[in-house]
């Protein structure tokens, strides 16, 4: 598996010579936060949760990758640093809470030490997915995240979510390919929460073919349950693709 990092550091890029047209993306896929931020200040416990990455998505992705042999594209950066799945005048995209935890570390930014990350982590990642969607035919982009079974005291029944905004062309077919575990649109998150950013800066606006796709991260807490995750979510996808073609050349 190829693996390279850009220039700035802070995004990897696996199987970037991958044949297919699908692009794979982990933007939380780290809970690495640089030495200089001193952990945002921020308690173990914060660091090593789901607040600050998506556990088993990076992993569950690069499966994916494989199976496909598709290019990936990840943040190497926790989201608490700069969530690259957010637009610099997000709110959140350096968030000062992050479910029960407090970030000091983003308190009190002013707006050249905003412009500062954005500039170190996001813009990188940016211009780096938009540079490998730009190498492929027809381009389909697909990100892939990980949620918590319990946010806010509250336990999550739904195990896989399929998420769109206002193109809902995969999303459709994904959830007619399903045929294992409970898969739900728009669950546990969607797009009234701004967690479509990716989706509509590098896909809708071009008229690409887009998904997220949310899985409950005690579903691939091992290496074991992440490929079997891996192989699930490729058979879905591909069947997926395959409809939409079709129906497309039907229409």
């Amino acid at each position: 598996m190829n693996l390279r990092t850009d220039d700035s550091g802070c995004v990897e890029v696996v199987r970037d010579t991958g044949s297919s047209a699908v692009v794979l993306v982990c933007e939380h896929a780290s809970p690495f936060i640089p030495e200089a931020f001193n952990d945002l200040g921020i308690a173990p416990a914060a660091k090593r949760s789901h607040v600050a990455w998506d556990p088993g998505a990076m992993a569950v992705a690069k499966a994916m990758a494989q199976n496909l042999d598709a290019v990936l594209v990840a943040s190497k950066v926790s989201r608490l640093v700069y969530d690259c799945n957010r637009p610099p005048e997000a709110a959140d995209a350096m968030p000062i809470r992050s479910e029960a935890f407090d970030v000091p570390g983003n308190v009190g930014l002013t707006q050249s030490e905003k412009d500062a990350r954005v500039a170190q982590f996001y813009t990188p990642f940016k211009d780096t997915l938009a540079h490998e969607i730009a190498q492929r035919t027809g381009p389909v982009i697909v990100t892939i995240h990980s949620f918590t079974p319990v946010y806010n005291g509250q336990a999550r029944d739904v195990e896989i979510g399929v998420l769109h905004d206002s193109d809902s062309r995969l999303a459709d077919a994904i959830l007619d390919a399903a045929d294992t575990f409970d898969v739900r649109r728009n669950a546990p998150y969607g797009p009234e929460d701004g967690v479509t950013h990716t989706l509509k800066e590098h896909a809708i606006k071009h008229g690409h073919l887009n998904v997220m796709i949310e899985v409950r991260n005690d579903l691939i807490a091992d290496a074991q349950s992440q490929s079997a995750m891996a192989a699930t979510l490729t058979r879905w996808l591909s069947k997926a693709i395959d409809a939409v073609e079709a129906a497309a050349c039907k229409g």
